[in-house]
């Protein structure tokens, strides 16, 4: 058997996966036994029927994301919201 490229580079980085990649994974769970066992038959979320928000990449400053950041949970909401107040103060009427 061929040995396998390492995942990642000496940087860290990860290098793409390839389809031989993909076969040779294997399902893991680190949740106990038990756990598993009680959320085996629990359904799972479906999509959203009607999806209210678009899925987008932004680059942000350190600084600025580090400011959202430290106010804990919801930091990417609160970064929304400044954006929609932002938003409202500079719109121009048509």
């Amino acid at each position: 058997m061929p040995q396998r490229k390492p995942l990642t580079d000496a940087g860290g980085e990860v290098r793409e996966l390839t389809a031989a990649d993909l076969k040779a994974t294997r399902r893991i769970s680190a949740l106990p036994k038990a756990l598993q066992k009680k959320l085996h038959g629990v359904r799972r979320r479906g999509p959203q029927k009607t999806p209210t928000k678009e899925l987008i990449s932004i680059r942000l400053s350190r600084d600025v994301l580090a400011g959202f950041r430290a106010g804990g949970p919801g930091w990417q909401g609160r970064i929304e919201a400044a954006l929609k107040r932002s938003l409202a103060r500079t719109r121009h009427p048509r």
